[in-house]
């Protein structure tokens, strides 16, 4: 008969996503894990297998909680410029509210500039993260053009993706600019969605 855990396992990969997400893939030690989840070393390798598949597990993590977020804006009340501005605007408050000497930004991003480039795994779960959130705003964006918020000349897709290019820039802007500059930004990407006749002020 198999021991029951003495853990619970999503405070683990929980614990484990906040300590990868401040220190990167890289920059987080195996005792920094083992620090953060209160695991040890037998403990933690046994579970997880080692320190690559905690990071793939906590990069699930995001991609459930994180992204559901996300979605969950996208999907609320408002016209589509009002969602797509109250995704844009929350996520500028929210990287400036973890601001100073320790700014999160974006997991996925971290992960994208760190290292989907060198690990296929990584690059799969990144990429569906982003995927995920790009099918979002392209549902919002169309119905924003069937409404007449937004230009039609342009297919959906192409323009939610001009869109999910400007949120994730404003993610890794966050950390040097200032929530005025970041606005404009914001005030910027939609307004080249609108029709001439329709943008706002």
């Amino acid at each position: 008969m198999a021991r029951p855990r003495q853990f619970d396992e999503e405070r683990v990969i929980g614990a484990a996503m906040d300590t990868f997400w401040r220190h990167g893939y890289e920059g987080t030690s195996t005792r920094d894990l083992c620090d953060s989840t209160g695991l040890g070393p037998s403990s933690l390798y046994n579970t997880f297998g080692g320190k690559r598949q905690l990071y793939l597990r906590a990069l699930e993590r995001y991609h459930d909680t994180a992204t559901a977020g996300q979605l969950e804006i996208l999907a609320g009340p408002g016209t589509a410029r009002q969602r797509l501005r109250a995704l844009m605007v929350h996520a500028v408050d929210t990287d400036l509210a973890a601001g100073g000497t320790d700014p999160h930004g974006c997991f996925a991003i971290n992960a994208a500039i760190e290292a989907a480039a060198l690990d296929p795994d990584v690059k799969k779960v990144v990429r569906r993260t982003f995927d995920r959130v790009e099918d979002a705003i392209r549902t919002v964006v169309a119905q924003g053009q069937d409404a007449g918020e937004f230009r039609a000349d342009t297919d959906a897709r192409t323009l939610a993706r001009q869109v999910q290019s400007a949120y994730y820039g404003l993610r890794v802007l966050g950390r040097v600019q200032d929530r005025r500059a970041l606005l404009s930004t914001v005030r910027a990407t939609l307004d080249a969605l609108a029709r001439p006749a329709t943008a706002a002020p």
